[in-house]
C-alpha cells in the first residue's frame, strides 16, 4: 500500500465492507511523516499530543473513537543500556492500526514476521494484543538475561571480587528500574478500558487484551523479585566493603598506637639541650629500650582489649 492508498484508506469511515483492516507503520525519523499524518488522520489531537509529551510510560487510552497506545520497547540489539529503550505510538480503530516509531524495535519486527509468516488476525485490536504479548515476551527474555547476569555477579561476590560486583549491580538495578517504569502499563487507564470497552471491540478481543495484561503482571512480578534480589546483594556488598574499611582503619590505628611511645621518647631524647637523662649512664641505651618496649606492649594490650570488647 503506497501513500495515496493509505490516505484513501484513512479517509474512510466505519468498518470495511468485507471486514478487512489495514496496518500502517510509519517512521517518525522522516521529517515529513508527522505532517502527513496530521493532514490525513483527521481529529487525533490526543495521538499527536502523546508524540510530544514528556511522560512516555506504557498506557492505552480511549479518545476520538479510537484506542491510543504508548508502548515502550527495547532496540533490536538490547545490551542493558538505558539509552536503548525507545517508544512507539499506536492509533487503533475498527478498521486501522497505525503505528509510529523512531528506532527499530523488537516487538514490531516480531509482529511483522508473524504477518509475513501467514498468521491471521481478525481485527486491529488483535494486532494490538499480539504486539503487547510480543513486548511481554521480550521483557521475559530481558528478565531471564538479567537473572543470568545476577547469578554471575553473585558468583563473583562469593569469590571476593567485591568492587567489580558493586558497580555491575548498581548499573543493572538502574536499568531494571527504568524498564519497569517505562514498560509497565499504567493500570488506571487500562482497567477503565477493560471494564468499559468501546462498542466496536469484540468480546474476544477484550478477553485477549485482559490476558495479555495478566501476562505483563506476571513478568513485572518476576522483575520486582529480581530487583529485591539485587538489593540484597548490594547490601551484602556494602557490608563487605564496610568490613574491609574497618579492618584497614584498625590496622592503621594499631600502627599509630604502637609507634606512639617510640616517637615520643625519641623526640624527647633527641632535643639538643642539657640534662638529658641517662646520657652518661653505662646502660642508658638498654634502659630506654626497655622503657619503650614496656610502653609499646602496654599500648598493644590496651588496643587489642578494646577491639575484643
Amino acid at each position: 500500500m503506497d501513500t495515496q492508498a493509505a490516505a484513501a484508506w484513512l479517509r474512510g469511515n466505519g468498518p470495511a465492507p468485507d471486514g478487512s483492516f489495514a496496518w500502517l507503520h510509519f517512521n517518525l525519523a522522516n521529517a515529513v511523516t508527522e505532517r502527513w499524518l496530521r493532514d490525513h488522520l483527521g481529529e487525533a489531537e490526543a495521538f499527536f499530543d502523546a508524540l510530544h509529551e514528556g511522560s512516555r510510560s506504557t498506557r492505552i487510552e480511549y479518545a476520538h473513537e479510537a484506542l491510543i497506545a504508548v508502548v515502550n520497547d527495547v532496540h533490536y540489539q538490547f545490551d542493558f543500556e538505558p539509552s536503548q529503550i525507545a517508544t512507539q505510538w499506536l492509533w487503533v480503530d475498527q478498521r486501522t492500526l497505525l503505528s509510529a516509531r523512531l528506532q527499530p524495535l523488537r516487538s514490531i519486527d516480531r509482529l511483522r514476521e508473524a504477518v509475513k509468516g501467514g498468521e491471521t488476525f481478525e481485527s486491529p485490536t488483535a494486532l494490538l494484543t499480539h504486539l503487547l504479548r510480543d513486548q511481554a515476551d521480550v521483557l521475559v527474555q530481558i528478565v531471564r538475561s538479567a537473572t543470568a547476569r545476577v547469578d554471575k555477579i553473585e558468583d563473583s561476590l562469593l569469590a571476593d571480587r567485591v568492587h567489580q560486583s558493586r558497580s555491575r549491580l548498581g548499573s543493572l538495578r538502574r536499568v531494571l528500574v527504568r524498564l519497569r517504569r517505562l514498560l509497565a502499563p499504567e493500570p488506571g487507564a487500562l482497567f477503565r478500558l477493560l471494564n468499559q470497552p468501546p462498542a466496536w471491540i469484540a468480546t474476544r478481543d477484550v478477553q485477549e487484551l485482559r490476558h495479555s495484561t495478566e501476562e505483563f503482571s506476571a513478568v513485572l512480578g518476576d522483575m520486582t523479585a529480581l530487583q529485591e534480589r539485587i538489593k540484597l546483594l548490594q547490601e551484602e556488598v556494602a557490608a563487605r566493603v564496610t568490613e574491609e574499611t574497618n579492618r584497614s582503619v584498625f590496622v592503621l590505628t594499631m600502627v599509630t598506637v604502637l609507634a606512639l611511645p617510640i616517637n615520643m621518647i625519641a623526640g624527647l631524647l633527641g632535643m639538643n639541650v642539657g640534662g638529658i637523662p641517662l646520657a652518661e649512664h653505662e646502660h642508658g641505651f638498654w634502659i630506654v629500650v626497655a622503657i619503650i618496649a614496656s610502653f609499646t606492649l602496654a599500648a598493644a594490650w590496651w588496643a587489642f582489649r578494646r577491639r575484643e570488647d
